[in-house]
């Protein structure tokens, strides 16, 4: 589907919300992977859902983020995640199955993996997962339950007392502006931007460990000390062709630069070395684009996050193997994102993208190549995977946002494997709405922290980390639940961040159906037990088997 159609059937009928009355049931305010599992599940409760996009593609970290090559735990074909999200899944395997020209090998292999990645056992091209999403809510979206508008960013909000009223939105396009009345919202923006414009009280960066009580918080606050940010993009590689980009504007600046990160870093960061996120220890890497399968050595960071390879489709359809670059090397840690203006903003991504068109050049050039050369001239910056033409992601790949000041905060102690020595999983908690598993894994910090990666226990999703203390209607529905700095680790990847959107809208959907409020539903034993009911019954696991640490 081209844009200019896909903004047509995402665009509001004139007049069609105000007709309406309250306007909708729940209003999700962004379209990313936490924002598209909200809308599922609130469609599927028969709420009225209007759901917006700040791009032009709906799916966040599985599209537009271009980081389609998810971050999963090693049971997930099993369970550890909801059954839409599975659901999802199987469309993705199903849709190459019936449109891609695949090898009967692998047709017939259960858990198909269209890239072979090696950082997960299911990596994928950005536009399938957008096609998979979109299959799934266009039902929605005839029928006029779900109204869907992309380019669109909230603005404004009106809120009275402890409750929102309404959100005003600006399109990107137009400049144009509309107001939205529900009964509930759901943030699932990106760096929860709709917790500042709604004065729901939120937290960034690092906690202080005397309020926390967490091992590796800082003593002091760091509220401006926050995970780098990444402009990812996706190559192919054409050994005799010259795809050399143009020498990018700051490339002399990030040719030479050293991180002085603390611990320090092991060099140039365009290099092939960087520090072990578990030891931080240097840790050498490899790159060659010839290479299909992983040898023993160096890690081949080709092979890394590649979401098309070329011996899983019959000869000749591809050129070869696809490969989406969200390495170390394109980290950015010099600026920040959040509570900055629209302009402080762009001046971050714009530097960003230069880091990232800078690693390109710098591979096409000047990177060292195990047969003593230099550079790869044939490396192809793939415009059409990306869906922009500057051929990088449609927005930054986020790691942190704004969290709210929820009624329960998650912390270290809750979830790692050290502070739970003799447990199999995370701390049980009596008002579990989800479950998921992954290492805490922080990158390095715009505050010049290395990175903080240990082990942790498969944990549970507490409601009371998705009720804020004070807002009656507003539900984090992304990477802005009530964890730390720390926990945010391993609460911020594809399952988990589904899980949160998922249930966040399973939420406000029976608060709406029942009358109860969300607090009402936590705090009373009844209410709780009969919504848990409800979760279980829609296929969200909210308890462990007995497992072992990551």
């Amino acid at each position: 589907m081209n844009l200019a159609r896909r903004q047509f059937l995402y665009s509001l009928p004139a007049g069609l919300l105000a007709a309406r009355g309250f306007g909708c049931d729940v209003a999700i305010l962004g379209g990313g992977t936490g924002g598209c599992a909200a809308a599922l599940a609130a469609l599927r409760n028969g709420m009225r859902v209007v759901m917006t996009e700040e791009t032009a593609w709906i799916g966040g970290q599985l599209t537009s983020q271009m980081v389609s090559a998810p971050d999963e735990h090693p049971w997930i074909e099993s369970f550890g995640a909801t059954r839409s999200y599975r659901e999802f899944r199987n469309a993705i395997r199903g849709y190459y199955r019936r449109h891609y020209p695949i090898t009967e090998e692998a047709r017939r292999q259960a858990a198909f993996n269209p890239g072979r990645g090696l950082v997960s056992g299911f990596a994928f091209e950005p536009r399938v997962a957008l096609a998979v999403l979109e299959a799934m809510l266009a039902p929605y979206l005839s029928s006029g339950q779900l109204t869907l508008l992309a380019r669109h960013k909230p603005l404004a909000a009106d809120a009275a007392g402890d409750r929102v009223r309404s959100v005003t939105l600006k399109s990107l396009d137009s400049g144009a502006t509309r107001t939205i009345d529900a009964a509930y919202f759901l943030d699932a923006t990106e760096l929860g931007d709709l917790l500042p414009l709604t004065r729901t009280e939120y937290v960034t960066g690092f906690e202080s460990r005397k309020i926390t009580g967490e091992p590796s918080a800082p003593l002091e606050a760091q509220p401006a000390n926050e995970q780098a940010f990444t402009v990812c993009f996706a190559i192919d590689y054409q050994p005799e062709a010259d795809h050399t980009i143009d020498r990018p504007e700051e490339y002399a600046f990030w040719r030479d630069y050293v991180p002085p990160l603390n611990p320090p870093w092991p060099g140039k960061l365009l290099s092939w070395r960087m520090s072990n996120p578990r030891t931080l220890e240097p840790r050498e890497l490899g790159f060659d684009p010839r290479e299909s399968s992983a040898r023993p050595g160096p890690l081949n960071l080709w092979l890394y996050r590649r979401i098309a390879a070329q011996s899983n489709f019959t000869g000749g359809s591809y050129w070869g193997d696809i490969s989406l670059v969200n390495w170390p090397q394109n980290d950015y840690w010099l600026g920040r994102l959040i509570d900055g203006s629209d302009e402080e903003f762009a001046r971050q991504v714009r530097r960003a993208k230069q880091l990232s068109l800078s690693l390109l050049y710098w591979m096409q050039t000047e990177a060292p190549r195990p047969d003593g050369g230099y550079g790869w001239r044939g490396l192809r910056l793939r415009e059409d995977v990306a869906g922009a033409p500057d051929g990088l992601a449609m927005f930054p790949y986020v790691r942190e946002s704004r969290r709210i000041q929820a009624e329960f905060t998650i912390c270290e102690q809750h979830v790692s494997s050290a502070a739970r020595p003799n447990a199999s999983t995370a701390e049980l908690f009596p008002d579990s709405a989800g479950v998921g598993s992954y290492r805490i894994d922080l990158h390095p910090t715009t505050g010049g922290n290395n990175y903080l990666d240990v082990s942790s226990l498969p944990f549970q999703i507490p409601l009371g980390a998705l009720i804020p203390k004070r807002v009656e209607n507003l539900l984090p529905a992304s990477k802005n639940l009530g964890t730390t700095h720390i926990t945010n680790g391993c609460y911020r990847l594809h399952p988990v961040e589904w899980n949160i959107g998922e249930s966040a809208a399973l939420l406000a959907a029976h608060a709406v159906k029942s009358g109860h409020p969300p607090r009402r539903i936590r705090a009373q034993k009844k209410l709780l037990a009969d919504f848990q009911q409800r979760l279980l019954e829609q296929g969200v696991e909210i308890g462990w088997p007995k497992m072992t640490a990551r």
